[in-house]
């Protein structure tokens, strides 16, 4: 394997990251170990649970079948970036906590993702289309049920 390194120049929550970096880095290893961004969990890294999610230019991605490099030049937010800019919980992080739509709290980064790219899209989603949003990303604790009233109650409070 090469140690030669490429510069990247990524937006990361609203801010320039640039860097150094192997061509075969993973952008979820970048975003934890380098960025310190540590919300975005690394789960089965084949890209099934959606644990890693983030948003590549407003729209969800696995950023564990990302390489870095592939990043270069666009905007990616982490679940990090969904807060509002004071640091408190925006609406649909809030709705979360409401509605119990987190309980170990291993996927709900990669809910959130999913969920408010539904939400940026779609502002007023049938359940339906929540539980499709949703659909491929995995869950032991909550059954989802909580999390589609989650999605449903931060729809509602966005009207």
């Amino acid at each position: 394997m090469s140690d030669k390194l490429h510069e990247v120049s990524i937006e990361v929550n609203g801010k320039a990251r640039p860097g150094a970096v192997p061509a075969r880095l993973s952008l979820v290893d970048w975003l934890r170990d380098e960025l310190c961004l540590t919300g975005t969990h690394v789960g089965c890294e084949h890209g099934i649970c959606g644990a890693c999610s983030v948003m590549l230019d407003g729209e969800p991605v696995r950023s564990c079948l990302m390489y870095t490099v592939q990043a270069n030049g666009h905007r990616v937010t982490t679940v990090e970036g969904l807060a509002k800019p004071d640091g408190s919980m925006s609406i649909l992080q809030d709705a979360f906590c409401e509605t119990h739509g987190l309980q170990c709290g291993y996927c709900t980064p990669g809910m959130l993702i999913a969920a408010q790219g539904l939400l940026n899209s779609n502002p007023n989603p049938t359940e339906e289309q929540i539980r499709d949003a949703i659909g491929g990303n995995l869950c032991r604790c909550t059954g989802y049920q909580q999390i589609v009233e989650a999605v449903q109650l931060a729809a509602e409070r966005t009207k």
